[in-house]
């Protein structure tokens, strides 16, 4: 299979068998999640977001097996995205104050999120162990170190009471954060490569992308209802502080989703994504 999966140039198509029924399966359990377990449910959105998430790393893994190189992915980005998922999870897997209010929070939220985070830690090890030769690391410069604790400075100021617990208040916090810049990165390293990106490496920041998008809807209809002890008034600061966090991502990923759009529309699917000159980050 893995070597169906491959193009004459050693660049993994789109349309490929496998890549094809990855995204027929989760669109699948996408359907069957909102319409079915949720009942069409609002909050389900937010479980949605975590569905996407996992197809996006996904996408990931299919790009590291069937070309069998780390080229183009950035292995601290996958970092930031593994202390994200698991700061969510040290909340999320007991506590209830930031899961969705439907049916899939009782298991199905906290089930992807886990599945996310196996694929991050597994993507790690294939990019820093079994690959090490072809991944790019004088192209991956940014500190994950340094992001990380100033997401978890942000989140110590702006924290919720939802879990009424601080501790894990502030981590469920930092782990948001954190999975807002977690992309920074990976879009560094395309600027700096300056070459074509894979497909499938594009359409993992289009459906990360996506996923934000979701969880950011979601959280924009339910902040008012994020509480904390206000440090100004009765200002609700980690409502606020909670869409900031999705807006940011969305602004840092503004250049690439024009070029992408682009792309799509002239190109296809299917073909890697040439970044111009003009794409910074």
């Amino acid at each position: 299979m893995i070597g169906n999966m491959k193009s004459m140039h050693g660049k993994t198509s789109t349309r490929s068998p496998a890549v094809i029924i990855l995204y027929c399966v989760f669109a699948a359990v996408a359907l069957v999640v909102f319409h079915w377990l949720a009942e069409g449910e609002f909050s389900a959105v937010l479980t949605l977001s975590a569905v996407f998430q996992c197809l996006a790393f996904s996408l990931l893994g299919v790009q590291a097996i069937s070309t069998n190189s780390a080229a183009g992915i950035s292995a601290k980005s996958l970092k930031l995205d593994a202390v994200a998922l698991a700061c969510r999870l040290s909340s999320t897997l007991w506590l209830q104050g930031y899961l969705p209010a439907d049916q899939t929070g009782d298991y199905l939220y906290q089930v992807f999120d886990v599945l996310s985070l196996g694929m991050v830690l597994w993507l790690l090890y294939f990019l820093t162990k079994v690959q090490v030769d072809s991944y790019d690391a004088e192209e991956d410069r940014l500190s994950p170190s340094l992001i990380a604790l100033a997401c978890f400075l942000l989140a110590v100021i702006f924290h919720g009471d939802l879990d009424d617990r601080p501790a894990f208040d502030t981590f469920w916090m930092c782990g948001l954060f954190i999975s807002a810049v977690s992309v920074l990165p990976q879009l560094s390293m395309m600027t700096r490569g300056r070459a074509t990106v894979p497909a499938l490496i594009s359409h993992f920041v289009a459906v990360m992308a996506l996923s934000r998008i979701l969880s950011g809807t979601y959280m924009w209809h339910a902040h008012e209802e994020i509480t904390c002890e206000p440090w100004i008034g009765e200002f609700n600061h980690a409502g606020y502080a909670i869409l900031a966090a999705h807006v940011v991502h969305l602004l840092f990923l503004a250049d690439f989703g024009y070029f992408y759009t682009k792309h799509l529309a002239t190109a296809g699917l299917n073909e890697p994504l040439q970044l111009p000159e003009t794409f910074t980050v």
